[in-house]
């Protein structure tokens, strides 16, 4: 695989096209894991989705990483599927985190990882790697993005 600027722009147009993919599933992540922690987090748009998608790319660095890991994961499928099942959970999980962005919110994408990736479940004749490639936009996406009680204000740890 090569990457190129132009492979880039191509992904990130794939990735900010699956707002009719992605948003319901953060959304449904986001209801899951509010339920399971007693919190009333807050819903998002196709709007907020495509400013997270945005905020990503801009970023070169992250941009390039991101792509790469897109792409593996648009393509990658293994007979049986099975044995490429440590595989593709790794790619999303890492992809989870890099669309999150730094510690501690990387970690949290990680752990959604899982939570979405269970919700998730490609079509038939899908790649492998299919459903951990929305699964993962979905977790690093809800991450990253506030609406959870404990993300809003300044942190009482802070000194």
């Amino acid at each position: 695989m090569r990457v190129t600027p132009a492979v880039v722009a191509d992904e990130y147009e794939w990735v900010r096209g699956r707002a009719d993919v992605a948003v319901p599933l953060v959304n449904e992540t986001r209801a899951h894991l509010g339920e399971q922690f007693g919190a009333d987090v807050a819903r998002i748009d196709g709007a907020d989705y495509r400013e997270a998608v945005d905020a990503v790319f801009a970023d070169g660095d992250r941009a390039v990483n991101v792509a790469a890991l897109v792409r593996l994961l648009r393509d990658l499928d293994v007979e049986g599927d099975y044995p490429g099942f440590v595989v593709d959970e790794l790619l999303g999980r890492e992809l989870a985190a890099m669309l999150a962005g730094d510690q501690p919110l990387r970690l949290l994408a990680e752990a959604t990882f899982h939570v979405a990736d269970v919700r998730t479940h490609g079509d038939p004749g899908d790649a492998a790697g299919a459903d951990d490639l929305d699964a993962a936009i979905a977790a690093g996406i809800q991450t990253r993005l506030p609406g959870w009680p404990w993300t809003e204000g300044e942190s009482p740890f802070s000194v």
